[in-house]
């Protein structure tokens, strides 16, 4: 299926947005979106599993 976009475009002729139909293109929108925030995660501290788990244990979220 092609993509139907529209344009934005400033007084320049430059494209400055997109449009896109988010009923049509949903999910393309949500890989962008998802590919945006791991880009701006990338330097956050990570945290073990084994301190996600027992932080949740801890927090009665989750049995031994």
């Amino acid at each position: 299926m092609p993509l139907t976009v529209q344009f934005l475009i400033d007084a320049q002729g430059k494209k400055t947005a997109v449009l896109l139909d988010l009923a049509e293109h949903g999910e393309i929108w949500e890989d962008i979106y998802d590919s945006l925030i791991a880009k701006e995660r990338v330097f956050e501290p990570t945290v073990s599993l084994a301190e996600v788990k027992q932080l949740l244990i801890e927090h009665g979220k989750l049995s031994e």
